[in-house]
């Protein structure tokens, strides 16, 4: 009796300690599936990850995909795609995989590191497959058959008569042409001298352009940061005559909290510049609201910046 009561209160306690732990936990899921299990030497696969937590709770990091492993090969990486339900974000990845050995390979799990507010960190991982890669049956009971030797055709200038005549008439038609463009060209009046542009809208332009380009889209987070970190040190430069290019992040700030023109704007460059040094350096991978923040701050702090224009009336327009 007493051992059936010992064992009852260890069966309670253990599922109150799961219980607990799933509730830490729970408010992230990660789950992937594969479209085939086995393709041919070439072929591709695809390989799609789903992941899900809240983000009022928690913050995730998502993984850097190695190109190889095991024999096999990512030959895309989708964008990241991201629906939101409520409380709770789904963020979706798409990889093409290929293999060129035969044989049947293992493509691992793949670990989310989650960081919760108030709670330690935990990892979760997607399940592991196997992929089997074939090779294209030969029938070997066939024979081989021999290659066909060149067959020439015999052809004289007649066959090309009505290209020749073309080419001729198409020759005079291209002299003729020329001859009036040349006789009757008039002098081209001098170009309107282009209007000076803004230091800001040419900054801005650059942005733009870069926003266009769609780098970390293409999984060029690094080049997408180093090129908009060198536009906002450029306009740094020219705009405060203040050095940016060759300093480091940290030595930069604290040039921007001691200069009079910059302070406003230190919270904006820190933003830009942490999440760069952590997309360079670090080999992080800043979520897609995080590239879009750092472009339009970036966007922000130019914009804001334009020189503040004072008009002084004469004694006369005061009168």
């Amino acid at each position: 009796m007493i051992i059936n009561v010992i064992k009852r209160s260890f069966l309670f306690t253990v599922l109150v300690f799961t219980s607990m732990l799933s509730l830490a936990q729970g408010d992230a899921k990660v789950t992937a599936r594969m479209d085939a299990r086995q393709i041919t030497v070439g072929d591709q696969a695809r390989y799609f990850i789903e992941v899900q937590h809240n983000p009022s709770i928690s913050k995730i990091n998502w993984p850097v995909f190695t190109d190889t492993f095991d024999h096999l090969e990512i030959v895309e990486k989708g964008e990241i795609d991201t629906l939101k339900q409520g409380g709770m974000i789904t963020y979706r990845q798409r990889l093409l995989i290929t293999g060129f050995d035969s044989g049947v390979f293992k493509i691992p799990s793949f670990q989310f590191a989650i960081v919760p507010t108030t709670s330690n960190p935990y990892v979760i991982q997607t399940d592991s497959f196997q992929l089997l890669v074939q090779t294209v049956t030969v029938d070997t009971t066939k024979d081989f058959k021999p290659i066909k030797g060149i067959i020439f055709v015999q052809s004289t200038w007649r066959d090309y008569i009505w290209y020749i005549a073309g080419g001729l008439l198409l020759l005079i038609i291209v002299i003729a042409v020329t001859v009036y463009i040349v006789k009757n060209r008039k002098p081209a009046p001098p170009a309107p001298m282009a209007p000076e542009v803004p230091l800001q809208d040419r900054f801005l332009k650059k942005l733009t352009d870069l926003e266009t380009q769609q780098l970390w889209q293409k999984n060029q987070v690094k080049t997408y940061y180093v090129e908009l970190t060198d536009i906002v040190r450029n306009y740094v430069e020219e705009r405060f005559n203040t050095p940016a290019m060759e300093l480091t992040t940290d030595e930069l700030l604290f040039k921007v909290q001691h200069h009079r023109e910059l302070q406003p704007y230190y919270e904006q460059l820190s933003v830009i510049l942490r999440i760069a040094d952590l997309a360079k350096f670090a080999k992080g991978q800043p979520l897609p609201q995080e590239h879009f923040d750092a472009m339009e701050k970036a966007k922000q702090f130019i914009d804001s910046s334009r020189p503040k224009i004072t008009i002084t009336e004469t004694p006369t327009e005061q009168k």
